[in-house]
């Protein structure tokens, strides 16, 4: 099960991007691949680890003296996962201002990503016309 996905640190979000891109790895390969981009003992990562374990992010399988984790979620699972927690947290029960926000989002990074989320609203439409 899946814990509180809202509040993710820089280390843990760096150490689930390693796992999405490399797949299954063990603690002391991730800090190896992290410490060329910050300074971090490998006993923060093996901590680090924990938590995401305890939160329900990552599986972890003990292979001999070490465990070997995975992330439990793909990227777009946890976007959404993070998303649900957001509108339970501050929609109030009312879709609206979230969608809205979404919205004036997507046109503030640039009219690419408008036309977008356009078409996807568009091809998800296409898709429940087709089940139906």
């Amino acid at each position: 099960m899946v814990k509180t996905t809202t509040q993710l640190g820089k280390l843990e979000i760096a150490i689930l991007e390693c796992l999405w891109r490399g797949g299954e790895n063990d603690a002391q390969s991730l800090h190896h691949y992290l410490q060329g981009q910050r300074r971090v003992s490998l006993s923060t990562v093996q901590s680090t680890l924990e938590r995401l374990f305890r939160k329900g992010l990552v599986n972890r399988q003990k292979i001999s003296h070490a465990y070997r984790y995975q992330a439990r979620l793909q990227r777009r699972e946890l976007l959404g996962s993070m998303i649900n927690d957001v509108v339970r947290q501050l929609g109030g029960g009312q879709l609206e201002p979230i969608l809205s926000s979404f919205v004036d989002y997507a046109e503030q990074i640039d009219e690419t990503s408008l036309n977008q989320l356009e078409e996807l609203v568009a091809q998800r439409r296409r898709q429940q016309e087709e089940q139906d």
